[in-house]
């Protein structure tokens, strides 16, 4: 039995080639000159400058070198600043990601003005933040008076460099995770709630996993600022030698003394750290996001 339907062909140029719609195809044009901008831009901004970095130490040879880093003053700076940061970025971990829950899953009055404060360290001048923070953390401030009655002193010991170090880094943390957790789909929540977990268990198991490579980004990007923070620490710290020094303000004091291939030695020697700290970072976030594509594929 022969079908009467007829049938409809279009009509076609001849000679006509559809558009390739391969993965080579480029939406920006011009491939060779971006590069070669790229190339330049990041060899004026960060390879010319970390090259000029890495070579000044050296001009008192290595065993110079390795006085300078090696002294009781730089040696407590380093560690007061890489602890502190360290410190302050596991804090902001904890905090940032309650308030990017609550950002993305209330909506309440005012929500928008709260969410438009978290980003006020990055706006606000480090200095005018360093004096704020030293007028609120003093001992006869809003706050420092409050703790100074349990003979807690905050401003111009370590804590108050701890205190500027949450203030900072906070906003990393809420934008890092906030999109992550806006996208993250609720249905999966209520999934695990039908199937019986506790919302503890759906919140360990379900939710942390999902948000673990973004609380790994923003915990980086907080550690980061915190290391190299100095306008907001310097007001609240006290800088006392060898009990709240850091290494910025230290590298600061050895170019008033022009000394510039100690400041340089120093720079370098927290160059060498915060470089190690990113690379296990990475690492670590390379292995979750490996771990979070084997479980989608199981």
């Amino acid at each position: 039995m022969t079908s009467n339907i007829p049938t409809v062909q279009a009509a076609v140029p001849e000679g006509f080639k559809p558009p390739k719609t391969t993965l080579h195809t480029r939406v920006l044009p011009g491939f060779k000159s971006s590069l070669v901008l790229t190339v330049t831009y990041i060899s004026l901004i960060v390879l010319i400058p970390l090259a000029a970095l890495i070579v000044r130490p050296w001009e008192h040879g290595l065993q110079g070198f390795i006085d300078v880093v090696t002294d009781k003053r730089v040696l407590l700076s380093l560690r007061l600043s890489f602890g502190m940061a360290a410190l302050a970025a596991l804090l902001n971990l904890v905090i940032g990601l309650i308030v990017a829950w609550v950002l993305t899953r209330y909506k309440f009055p005012g929500v928008k003005i709260l969410d438009a404060f978290v980003d006020l360290p990055f706006a606000l001048p480090t200095a005018v933040a360093g004096v704020a923070l030293s007028a609120l953390y003093a001992p006869n401030g809003w706050i420092g008076h409050l703790f100074n009655e349990f003979g807690i002193k905050i401003a111009y010991t370590p804590w108050g460099i701890f205190v500027a170090l949450v203030f900072v880094g906070l906003p990393f943390v809420v934008r890092s995770v906030q999109p992550v957790l806006a996208e993250f789909d609720a249905e999966v929540e209520e999934a695990a709630l039908t199937l019986g977990a506790t919302p503890l268990q759906t919140a360990i198991r379900v939710i942390l996993p999902s948000l673990a490579p973004a609380l790994v980004t923003g915990f980086s990007l907080a550690f980061a600022r915190a290391v190299g923070e100095y306008g907001s620490v310097i007001f609240i710290a006290g800088n006392m030698p060898y009990v709240s020094e850091i290494s910025p303000l230290l590298i600061v004091i050895k170019l008033e003394e022009f000394d510039y291939a100690g400041a340089a030695s120093v720079a370098l020697a927290m160059l060498i750290l915060s470089f190690g700290v990113l690379i296990i970072i990475n690492a670590l976030q390379l292995w979750l996001q490996r771990r979070g594509q084997s479980g989608v594929s199981q």
